[in-house]
């Protein structure tokens, strides 16, 4: 094979492996060193016996990613405040025309699913993502992960029993998203407190992921009353030279704060009938790092 179409190969699967392994890690850093170490794989290996690339690089893919996450699991119990997954821009674009697909790939990146996703096994979670995300068949993840096709159905139906137990009971409506999200904003850069409130679920919880390395609650805030006091504190207190700017992140709108040119903090919110229901907000200035502004 030649060079050139070597690389071509290879980039033309790159998008299914970052989602792969971003799914599988919840870090953007992580995911693209394990895409980065299966490209040296493929590029310097014995590509002789590959009959389809796709299938082989997936399967590179999630065995990195599962000696990975299994490290990355002590790594979390030692970490401060609760734990969000690193922010992941996604926009599919015209690569996923189909509305279907896309919902669920959106649903399976979203900041909820992948906090649950957390409580899995290694490879409770391989299987849930090739699974639920990308629809692989049992029989070839049985291969990736080299195990029977009856222990990874087996495996594939206790992920998704713990997944469907504990992810959030409601629907997601985009548009309504997108104007709640713009809405709590402009309350917000207005010190509009009332208005904020009015947005506000009565059960509404707020989780804030610093870890240790910026200011953040280390406990998740839940009601109303709770949470409003403490977005009232954030308000007051603003960010000096604050800038905003819209985006998609994990499959939603979401916004940036920007102090001058440097990533503050990632707010995004998981919404239901016409209220707030999760304030989700990343400071963890490692998790900020993919979002800097050139």
């Amino acid at each position: 094979m030649a060079t050139d179409t070597v690389t071509e190969v290879f980039e033309e699967h790159r998008p299914v492996l970052m989602g792969v392994a971003y799914r599988m890690l919840g870090r953007v850093a992580d995911a693209e060193d394990v895409v980065q170490e299966a490209w040296l794989r493929w590029s310097g290996g014995d590509r002789s016996d590959v009959r389809e690339p796709r299938a082989y690089l997936v399967r590179v893919t999630t065995r990195l990613a599962l000696d990975r996450l299994r490290q990355a699991r002590a790594r979390n119990e030692a970490y401060v405040g609760p734990w969000l997954p690193e922010p992941y821009v996604t926009d599919y674009g015209d690569a996923v025309p189909d509305t279907a697909e896309r919902a669920v790939l959106a649903d399976s990146v979203s900041l909820a699913v992948l906090v649950v996703l957390e409580s899995l096994s290694p490879l409770e979670r391989a299987v849930f993502v090739l699974r639920e995300a990308f629809g692989y068949p049992y029989a070839e993840i049985a291969v990736t992960l080299d195990r029977s096709e009856p222990a990874v159905r087996q495996l594939a139906g206790r992920a998704r029993r713990r997944v469907e137990e504990r992810r959030p009971r409601y629907e997601v409506d985009p548009v309504e998203r997108r104007d709640l999200t713009e809405r709590f904003l402009a309350a917000a850069t207005e010190g509009d407190l009332e208005g904020l409130m009015s947005l506000l679920a009565p059960d509404v919880r707020l989780i804030g992921d610093s870890g240790g390395l910026a200011p953040a609650p280390v406990r998740v805030i839940e009601s109303a009353d709770k949470v409003g006091r403490f977005l009232g504190g954030v308000m007051r207190k603003g960010v000096s030279d604050a800038t905003f700017r819209f985006l998609e992140v994990n499959g939603g709108p979401a916004f940036l704060v920007l102090s001058g040119d440097k990533p503050d903090s990632v707010f995004q919110l998981d919404v239901a009938d016409g209220r707030i229901q999760c304030v989700y907000i990343i400071r963890n200035p490692q998790k900020l790092l993919s979002l800097a502004v050139d």
